[in-house]
């Protein structure tokens, strides 16, 4: 018998992606350490202006082209871009490291300034004055607790919840629509999710009650809490920096949702209920229950 064969949909873990740097590029992985905060490494780094807010593809679209490379055998995050020498950061937290107040969206939390040589090396690819900074797992940044039902879930620079889930076929029928209107297939890095999912319906994520993902020790509980309102980036082609606004569009004729006040969704913001500790991987079973409220 297949995984929780009883439940309303079956499929599998297709993809898994960790965005190191906030806003940068993703790195795709094979597997990865889930935490309560997100997958390990998920948006730890961030870039501040210099009056440390935080900053994101929404004003600077050439933090696309920024690629990092998650080398553990060194211990060490490599970030390459057009034009720039590598640059290589700890990928352990620097103790004693400078600290810097920073701001992300509403909250302020504390940061360790990842120094001069990052600072210049990002600054020169963007045009403007920014540091990167790492996240204190000291600091407890929680996510809303109106869409958490009152559940402390901390996150670390996420916009605001430690998981995006999203499916392949939700993504098969943008591209479908996109085709349609003579537009060119997007990959699905313009949404940028954490975990993707195959074998289920388009948008089927919109109304899991609990997705249950076959690991070890035990199965692994993501609860889907709050759709995923769509800014601008994903209109941003992530291998040229270009923004075109036919992504949006296509999403607006056919995804604006009631629950956030008739606000562009893809995809489901989720949160860990059981597993953090373990390790999701690329072809894991999955099942769950559907909701139609």
């Amino acid at each position: 018998m297949t995984f929780d064969s009883q439940a309303d949909l079956c499929g599998a873990v297709a993809r898994l992606c960790v965005y190191p740097v906030k806003s940068c590029a993703g790195v795709e992985v094979q597997e990865a350490v889930l935490t309560e905060a997100g997958l390990e490494f998920d948006r730890a780094w961030m870039l501040v202006d210099d009056q440390h807010r935080f900053l994101t593809q929404r004003s600077l679209p050439r933090m696309a082209l920024v690629r990092p490379h998650i080398d553990r055998a060194r211990g060490l995050l490599v970030l390459q871009a057009p034009g720039q020498d590598d640059l290589a950061v700890p990928l352990a937290p620097v103790q004693g490291a400078p600290t810097l107040v920073v701001e992300v969206w509403q909250d302020q939390v504390n940061a360790w300034d990842m120094g001069d040589t990052a600072a210049y090396w990002f600054s020169t690819f963007l045009g403007q004055p920014c540091r990167m900074v790492r996240f204190d797992p000291a600091q407890r940044r929680l996510s809303s607790l109106r869409w958490t039902q009152g559940r402390a879930v901390p996150n670390q620079f996420s916009d605001g919840f430690p998981v995006l889930l999203t499916s392949v076929a939700s993504l098969d029928d943008l591209n479908a629509r996109l085709q349609a209107a003579g537009h060119a297939a997007v990959g699905m890095e313009r949404f940028r999710p954490n975990v993707v999912i195959d074998g289920v319906q388009s948008h089927d994520e919109d109304r899991i009650e609990l997705l249950r993902i076959e690991a070890q020790p035990g199965p692994i509980h993501l609860q889907p809490v709050k759709p995923c309102a769509r800014c601008p980036i994903p209109n941003i082609d992530p291998a040229t920096a270009h923004s075109d606004p036919a992504v949006g569009d296509t999403l607006r004729s056919y995804r604006q949702d009631r629950r956030l006040d008739g606000a562009v969704t893809f995809g489901m913001n989720a949160i860990v209920l059981k597993g953090a500790g373990q390790v999701l991987r690329v072809g894991q079973r999955i099942a769950a229950d559907l909701s139609f409220d």
